[in-house]
């Protein structure tokens, strides 16, 4: 993609949202863009149950919670805002895969998402963002996928192989920084 002026990513803090914040980070450089993480947030209960009984002070300290969640997975992708790009955070509430669409819908936006976990299982739980995103969106979508020692630690029988299986660094190393069986 050329001309990017902004990248926009999810940001929940997931290990597949924090992979797609750097990768997100390495686009805006390449291309000189904004980047803007994002993170959206629903009440407990969703949002009937707040339009139902609506409390001002509890929508303030959801708000605030999930401006908190927002600068710890900034700050696990990163340790700190790299100060030579210009980052944007925001936190909106809403569904994830809908704001985001609707906050990416200039010319030179590129949406960036985490793919989340694949598998037949998997799908039918995770990755709802990632698909609706590139459903709807009306900018270039970027869907990163899990790393690899992600997939290799699995989850459920699938993963039951290599829940007790050692992984050291010189292995890592050694192997070009991907762990592969």
């Amino acid at each position: 993609m050329s001309g990017a002026r902004r990248v926009i990513v999810g940001a929940s803090g997931s290990p597949g949202s924090l992979r797609a914040l750097r990768h997100a980070e390495d686009l805006a450089r390449h291309h000189g863009a904004a980047l803007i993480p994002v993170l959206c947030w629903t009440p407990p209960g969703g949002d009937l149950a707040a339009r139902r009984q609506p409390c001002p002070t509890l929508s303030r300290i959801w708000h605030e919670a999930a401006w908190q969640r927002l600068w710890a997975a900034l700050d696990a992708a990163w340790g700190e805002i790299p100060a030579d790009l210009t980052v944007q955070p925001s936190v909106q509430h809403g569904q994830p895969g809908q704001v985001l669409v609707d906050i990416a819908y200039q010319p030179g936006d590129l949406l960036v998402v985490g793919a989340g976990r694949r598998g037949i299982l998997a799908r039918l739980w995770s990755g709802r963002v990632s698909r609706y995103c590139l459903a709807h969106a009306k900018c270039p979508v970027l869907a990163v996928p899990p790393a690899v020692l992600a997939h290799e630690a699995g989850h459920g029988l699938h993963g039951w192989p290599f829940r007790r299986r050692a992984i050291s660094m010189d292995r890592i190393l050694r192997e070009g920084g991907s762990v592969t069986a």
